[in-house]
C-alpha cells in the first residue's frame, strides 16, 4: 500500500513537472522548430538560467535568441524576421495545452496561432480554443457606408494579424497589420475608420474569449 502511495505522488509530481514550459520546450519536436537543435534548445535554457543572453546559431547559421522563459510562457526570436511564442494553458485542474504563436515580420507582421497537447502527441483545433476575428471587428462602427469607404475596404483586403501572448496573465492580443501593408496615402485614409486599441481575448474555462 505504502509503495503504490509513492507511485501515485511520483507519477503526479513527474505529471505537473512535464506541463513545465522547460520540459514542454526541450520536448518539442524538431518538426516545429526544424532550425533549432536539441542542444540550440538547451544551451538556451542555460544561458537565461545564468542570466546570460541566451543566444546561440541556428541550422542555416543565423542567431536565434530566447528572450524569455518563465514556468508556462516561453519567447524566442527565431531569426531577424520571425518568432516564436509558446503559453500553457489550463483546460482543468490537471490538464494543460500549449497554445503556440509563430510570427513572420516581412513587409508587414502576420501571424498563425496553433494547440498541442502538452506532450506534443497531438495537434489540437484552433477553432476549439480561439476563433480569430474577422477584419470587420478591427473597424468602428459606421452609421451608413459610403462610397469612399467601400473603396478604402477594397483596398485593405488582406487578413493580416500579429498576435502576441502575454507572459504576465493569459491574455492573448490581436493588432490588426493589414495596414501596414498599404502605401502612405491609404493608410492614412483607412486610420480613421479603425478601432485604435487592439482586441484582448482572455482565457476562462478553457477557451480564449
Amino acid at each position: 500500500m505504502r509503495l503504490v502511495c509513492v507511485l501515485i505522488i511520483w507519477m503526479c509530481t513527474w505529471s505537473v513537472a512535464a506541463q513545465d514550459m522547460k520540459n514542454v520546450f526541450l520536448a518539442m519536436p524538431d518538426s516545429l522548430t526544424p532550425l533549432l537543435t536539441k542542444v540550440n534548445k538547451e544551451d538556451c535554457i542555460d544561458f537565461l538560467a545564468s542570466s546570460m543572453k541566451a543566444e546561440v546559431k541556428n541550422r542555416f547559421d543565423q542567431t536565434a535568441e530566447m528572450k524569455m522563459l518563465t514556468d508556462d510562457y516561453l519567447q524566442i526570436q527565431m531569426t531577424a524576421k520571425s518568432s516564436l511564442e509558446m503559453k500553457l494553458l489550463p483546460v482543468n485542474d490537471s490538464v494543460k495545452v500549449v497554445c503556440l504563436i509563430k510570427t513572420v515580420c516581412a513587409s508587414v507582421c502576420d501571424s498563425e496561432v496553433h494547440f498541442y497537447t502538452s506532450d506534443w502527441s497531438r495537434k489540437l483545433s484552433t477553432t476549439d480554443y480561439w476563433q480569430c476575428p474577422e477584419n470587420d471587428a478591427f473597424y468602428l462602427p459606421m452609421d451608413s457606408i459610403t462610397e469612399e469607404y467601400t473603396l478604402i475596404r477594397k483596398q485593405a483586403d488582406l487578413d493580416l494579424m500579429k498576435m502576441s501572448l502575454s507572459k504576465d496573465d493569459t491574455n492573448l492580443s490581436v493588432v490588426y497589420t493589414t495596414p501596414d501593408f498599404l502605401n502612405e496615402e491609404n493608410k492614412k485614409n483607412l486610420l480613421p475608420y479603425l478601432r485604435k486599441e487592439s482586441l484582448v481575448y482572455r482565457w476562462e474555462n478553457g477557451k480564449f474569449r
